[in-house]
């Protein structure tokens, strides 16, 4: 069994790290530090956090502001609040004017588990995508959430990095030189190509494991940068192969499956098969339950495939 580790815990931790070394770094949160791991850098530098409480919309037009005074101001509360409940104060105060705001969603897609339906967010990165000036990262593990973080404190502008609850296994040995519109090929094959992002790139590998078994070579893309893509090397990596695969902890419309969609369709045709959520709402159960009943497992990947 794979050591499993948290990616929310990931940015609670490489946010202190970075607000040690710049003065300039603030965080807010929702109400639920406890829970996005922003607690912990309330805990060392409390004069620079700030809990507006039940209240996303306030925070992130705080977050705004305080940009504009020079801050580098990180948002965090759970997907389903900072993706719906603020999209308008991210399009007004965030996006359309550039602020230097990064919004770090945790529980986003369905393993949020038994919070249920109200909670699983599976429309965060179509929404956010769609938004002009907006980047949108999903990363693979705990070492490309620190990876991430760190690249977003030195880059200016709008950010939304999606989180997650659940502690999943290491894609990388070490942490990975991330950047905006960069795929990083992890296996390497000439049937299909299975293009993911986050904690479906594991699962992805697992599954590319067991189809080498049977046959089939697989490739197997990060796409950690959902917005910018790298256009570049997705093509490069379809031309190659006879079929496409994307998986994804999102809604198939409007996320990754969507996005590599509109690449291909532009530059490389090939037959695609989008293995996500599929236009509905989930229920109440634990992770692993809900990736078997969405077809988002090792297995079910494979069996999808075979």
């Amino acid at each position: 069994m794979a050591e499993l580790f948290g990616i929310r815990d990931a940015y609670g931790e490489t946010l202190v790290q970075l607000a040690g070394e710049n003065r300039d770094i603030v965080a807010l949160d929702a109400d639920l530090s406890g829970s996005t791991m922003s607690k912990l850098f309330a805990q060392k530098f409390p004069e620079r956090f700030f809990n507006m409480g039940i209240a996303e919309q306030d925070m992130v037009a705080t977050a705004a502001g305080l940009s504009l005074a020079g801050k580098i101001a990180f948002a965090s509360t759970f997907a389903v609040f900072a993706a719906g409940r603020a999209w308008e104060q991210i399009r007004q105060a965030v996006a359309y004017p550039q602020t230097n705001v990064k919004i770090v969603a945790s529980h986003g897609g369905i393993s949020v588990g038994e919070d249920g339906a109200s909670h699983q967010m599976t429309e965060d990165i179509a929404i956010m995508r769609a938004l002009p000036n907006m980047r949108v990262l999903v990363p693979a593990d705990a070492l490309e959430m620190r990876a991430i973080i760190k690249f977003a404190a030195r880059e200016q502008g709008p950010f939304y990095i999606r989180s997650s609850r659940m502690k999943f296994p290491l894609v990388y040995q070490r942490e990975p030189d991330f950047r905006l519109g960069k795929a990083d090929v992890l296996r390497e094959g000439d049937a299909v190509a299975i293009f993911a992002t986050g904690a479906m790139v594991f699962e992805s590998l697992q599954a590319a494991e067991a189809l080498s078994h049977k046959g089939i070579s697989c490739s197997v893309i990060n796409i950690s940068s959902l917005k910018p893509l790298a256009e570049e090397t997705i093509i490069a990596c379809a031309s190659k192969v006879k079929k496409v695969v994307t998986v994804e902890e999102h809604s198939i419309i409007g996320g990754l499956g969507s996005a590599i969609a509109e690449v291909l369709s532009e530059h490389c045709p090939r037959p695609l098969q989008r293995l996500g959520v599929r236009d509905k709402f989930c229920s109440s159960g634990t992770s692993q339950s809900l990736f078997e009943h969405c077809g988002l497992t090792a297995t079910a990947i494979v069996q999808s495939l075979s």
